[in-house]
């Protein structure tokens, strides 16, 4: 058999991982593994037994749980897809599936990868993933930082002494972290590149062009600029039935960080950035909401975003005006 016919769902926990190799005639053989380098040899050789080598892989992106079991199947040369949650969640709706299980997950994984046949997961390389590590743990510290600034709001005496001696070391790390994050993407002269595009952009500094790199990062995996929209949440979930019409708002199932990182970006380019600055007059001009106009400033900010990465151009206000 061949990935036409063989699909494998793979269904990620902290500790192990379940997997359901799915056949053309519909019937499953079902495994456990424990999510950990042994493991993985292991489900490599189950693989091998049941001649699926060849067989399309599917999970869903589960963040760290699954990161190790995605790079070390991609280092395989095996057929992965990496599919968010959601996809799998409305899926399992359409199918009105009742069980709850993590081995009736995989199956759902398998039966969906079958009849959607998503692409390949393209893995990111080893500067990436430090640069995500790094931006991510910028961002728990920074998380941190808020909580304890408002611990010291009621803290008084020595627990006041004990939040305030908290916060000194926060902040010597978010220090650090920055130094680090500035250092390794000075180290690499693709990143480095990449970044100055981003901060041709009015509104795009340091900060979010790295987290810009890290997360939309290959940009190959991305054949379109709406399925960018889309990973970072922003794409509109339009409810219509009928002659009824409700509000519009956005799916918020992509990448939290990297949509909340466009916030404040899109807040000052649509001040400083021509481009998006006429972009959201107009909008106002036809009645929409503060809200709706900013996050529509986002979107438009990820448009050039896409644009100056794909094109390996310095952006030009008189391009983005055409």
């Amino acid at each position: 058999m061949n990935q036409l016919t063989l699909v494998v769902g793979i269904d990620v926990a902290k500790a192990k991982y379940d997997v359901a190799l799915l056949n053309a005639e519909g019937k499953y053989r079902s495994k456990v593994f424990a999510n950990s380098p042994d493991g993985h040899l292991q489900f490599l050789d189950w693989l091998r037994k049941h001649d699926a080598l060849d067989a399309q892989l599917c999970m869903e992106s589960t963040g760290v749980y699954g990161r190790s079991l995605a790079r070390f199947l991609s280092q395989q040369n095996l057929f992965l897809s990496v599919v968010n949650p959601g996809q799998i969640h409305a899926f399992g709706k359409t199918e009105l599936t009742r069980a709850k299980t993590d081995k009736a997950d995989a199956r759902l994984i398998a039966r969906y990868c079958q009849l959607h046949r998503p692409p390949a997961w393209i893995a990111p390389t080893a500067e990436i993933v430090e640069l995500q590590s790094l931006v991510q743990r910028l961002d728990d510290l920074l998380a941190l930082q808020t909580m304890e600034n408002n611990r010291l709001e009621a803290a008084e005496g020595a627990a006041r002494e004990s939040v305030e001696a908290v916060l000194q070391f926060i902040t010597r790390q978010i220090e650090l972290v920055r130094l680090q994050i500035e250092v390794h993407i000075d180290r690499h002269p693709g990143l480095k590149e990449k970044k100055e595009l981003l901060t041709s952009i009015p509104g795009i500094g340091d900060a979010t062009s790295a987290i810009l790199l890290a997360f939309l990062s290959p940009l190959e995996r991305f054949s379109s600029v709406k399925q960018v929209v889309a990973y970072a949440g922003l794409n509109p979930r339009i409810r219509q039935s009928g002659q009824w019409a409700g509000k519009t708002p956005i799916a918020k199932s992509g990448n939290v960080l990297l949509r909340t990182a466009l916030y404040l970006p899109a807040v000052s380019a649509k001040r400083y950035n021509p481009a998006i600055a006429h972009f959201c007059a107009l909008l106002l001009e036809r009645g929409k909401r503060p809200m709706q106009v900013v996050v529509a400033a986002m979107r438009k900010l990820l448009h050039i975003v896409f644009g100056v990465l794909k094109s390996g151009l310095p952006f030009d206000p008189n391009r983005a005006l055409a």
